[in-house]
C-alpha cells in the first residue's frame, strides 16, 4: 500500500502544481524540500502564497512589491481566514526560513477555503456578462475575537493617531463612492449592449450578445487569444480532476510531514535537556555521607514548613479579600424597583429581537451565493425588466428576477441600518458615562455634515 502511495505522490503533487495559475506554479521539488524545512524553499513558497492569494483578494494592493510587503500581505490574509498557528506569524519578514510552516499554511488553505476551486472560479474565462450576488447569512463574525489575539498583538505596542484613522476612513469612503460611480457606468454600458444586440443571439433564452461576444464581432482576430485562454483553462481543469483523484495520497503525505515536525520538536527538547544536565554544578556529587544527606533532609523540611505557613497566610488573605469584595458588591446591588425595571427593559428588548427573528425565519428563502449571468428581457418579450440566471449546469431552471434581489437587499440594508443606529446609541451612552467621570474636561461633539 505504501509503495503504491509513494509512487502516486509525484503524480499528485504534479497535478496540484498544474492546477494552479500558470504564473505561480512551483516546482514539485519545492514540496519535498519544504517537508525537511530547507531554507532554499522558503522564498518560493512565500511567492507562491502571495501570487495565489493576490488572485483571490486583489483589493488594490499598491505598496512596493518587495518580499517584506508580500509576507505581510500573506500573513494578513491568513489571519483574515482564521489561521491560528503562532509559529507561522513568528516567521521572519525576510523569508529566510520556515518552509515547513509555509507548507502547512498552504495545505491548510487547500482544505479550509477550497483554494483550487476558488482559483478556478476567479480565473475562469467569462464569455457571458456576470454579476456576483450573495444574500447568505454572515457566519464569520464570531471568529474575529480569536483572530485579534494572533495578528494584532504586535500592532498594540505602538499608538495610532486618531487623525490618521479619520484620514483612512475618509479615503475609504471616497474610494467606495468612486467604485459605486464606476459600477453605475458599467451597468449603463451593459444595458446599451444588451438592448442594441437584442434578438441577435442563437440561444433564444439569452437573446443578446455579451461584452466578450460583441468584442469578437468587432475584432474577429481576437478569437485566437480567447482560444488560447480556453485551452489553458481546459488543461487546468484536467489537472484539477487528476488532483481530486490523487488528493488522499497528498494528505497522507502531509501526515508524514506532521510526524517529521513532531520528531524535530522532540529532538530539540532532548538537546535542551541534555544541555541543562551538562551545565548543572557538580560540587555536590561527592557528598555521599549520611550526615550530609540528613542535613539536606532537615533543610528541605524547614523549607517545606516555611512554604506551608506562607501558603496558609496567602490563602487567608485571599479569603478575607474575597469576602470584602462580596460584601461591597452586595452593598452596590440595586434595590428591587431598579432591578425590576432593568428586567423589564431586557425582556422588551428580547421580545423585539425574537419578533424580528420570527419574521426573518418566516420569510427566509434559500440564500443566493455565486455568479449569475445577466440576461436582459424587455417588457414586450417578457413581463420583467431583466433576470439573473445561475452559472451552473442547468442555468434555465435557476432564474431569479433582478427586482426581487434588489428588494431583498434593500430589506437587508434597512436591518443593518437599525443595528448600526442601536450600536451608535450604546456607544454614545458609554461615552457619556466616561465623560461624567472626567473633571475639568469639556467634550465637544463633532460637527454634523
Amino acid at each position: 500500500m505504501w509503495r503504491g502511495r509513494a509512487g502516486a505522490l509525484p503524480a499528485a503533487i504534479g497535478a496540484l502544481c498544474r492546477a494552479l495559475s500558470p504564473g505561480s506554479r512551483p516546482a514539485p521539488e519545492t514540496f519535498r524540500l519544504a517537508k525537511f524545512d530547507r531554507p532554499e524553499a522558503s522564498l518560493q513558497i512565500w511567492r507562491l502564497l502571495y501570487s495565489l492569494l493576490k488572485h483571490i483578494h486583489d483589493g488594490g494592493w499598491t505598496e512596493p512589491n518587495t518580499i517584506g510587503t508580500q509576507i505581510r500581505f500573506v500573513k494578513s490574509v491568513l489571519w483574515y481566514h482564521g489561521y491560528g498557528r503562532p509559529e507561522f506569524y513568528q516567521l521572519p519578514s525576510d523569508g529566510s526560513q520556515g518552509s515547513r510552516e509555509l507548507l502547512l499554511a498552504f495545505s491548510w488553505l487547500l482544505n479550509r477555503i477550497s483554494l483550487l476551486e476558488r482559483l478556478l472560479t476567479v480565473n475562469r474565462v467569462k464569455i457571458g456578462d456576470e454579476a456576483s450576488v450573495c444574500t447568505c447569512e454572515d457566519n464569520n463574525s464570531n471568529s474575529w475575537k480569536n483572530r485579534t489575539k494572533i495578528a494584532l498583538k504586535p500592532c498594540l505596542k505602538r499608538e495610532v493617531d486618531v487623525r490618521y484613522l479619520q484620514w483612512l476612513t475618509g479615503r475609504l469612503r471616497f474610494q467606495w463612492r468612486s467604485l459605486h460611480v464606476d459600477h453605475e457606468e458599467q451597468c449603463k454600458l451593459l444595458h446599451k449592449i444588451h438592448s442594441y444586440t437584442s434578438g441577435c443571439h442563437m440561444d433564444q433564452t439569452i437573446g443578446h450578445f455579451s461584452v466578450t461576444e460583441t468584442d469578437l464581432i468587432r475584432q474577429p482576430d481576437s478569437y485566437k487569444q480567447l482560444l488560447q485562454l480556453l485551452e489553458s483553462e481546459t488543461s487546468r481543469l484536467q489537472a484539477f480532476l487528476e488532483w481530486k483523484r490523487l488528493e488522499p495520497v497528498y494528505w497522507h503525505w502531509m501526515e508524514t510531514v506532521l510526524d517529521t515536525l513532531d520528531k524535530d520538536a522532540n529532538t530539540f527538547k532532548s538537546e535542551d535537556v541534555c544541555k541543562e544536565k551538562n551545565t548543572l554544578p557538580n560540587t555536590n556529587l561527592c557528598c555521599h555521607s549520611a550526615s550530609n544527606i540528613i542535613g539536606e533532609i532537615d533543610k528541605l523540611t524547614k523549607d517545606l514548613v516555611t512554604l506551608r505557613d506562607g501558603l496558609h497566610e496567602l490563602v487567608t488573605c485571599k479569603k478575607s479579600a474575597w469576602y470584602e469584595k462580596v460584601k461591597s458588591r452586595e452593598r452596590t446591588l440595586p434595590d428591587e424597583t431598579e432591578f425590576c425595571a432593568a428586567v423589564r427593559t431586557i425582556t422588551e428588548a428580547v421580545k423585539l429581537k425574537l419578533s424580528d427573528l420570527k419574521y426573518h425565519c418566516a420569510h427566509k428563502k434559500n440564500g443566493m451565493h455565486g455568479l449569475y449571468r445577466l440576461v436582459f428581457k424587455d417588457k414586450h418579450s417578457a413581463g420583467k425588466t431583466g433576470f439573473l440566471s445561475s452559472v451552473s449546469k442547468e442555468p434555465i431552471t435557476n432564474v431569479v428576477n433582478a427586482t426581487e434581489v434588489i428588494s431583498e437587499l434593500k430589506m437587508e440594508e434597512a436591518t443593518l441600518k437599525r443595528e448600526l443606529k442601536q450600536l451608535q446609541e450604546e456607544c454614545r451612552h458609554k461615552l457619556d458615562e466616561i465623560a461624567e467621570g472626567l473633571v475639568g474636561v469639556i467634550c465637544i461633539p463633532p460637527m454634523k455634515r
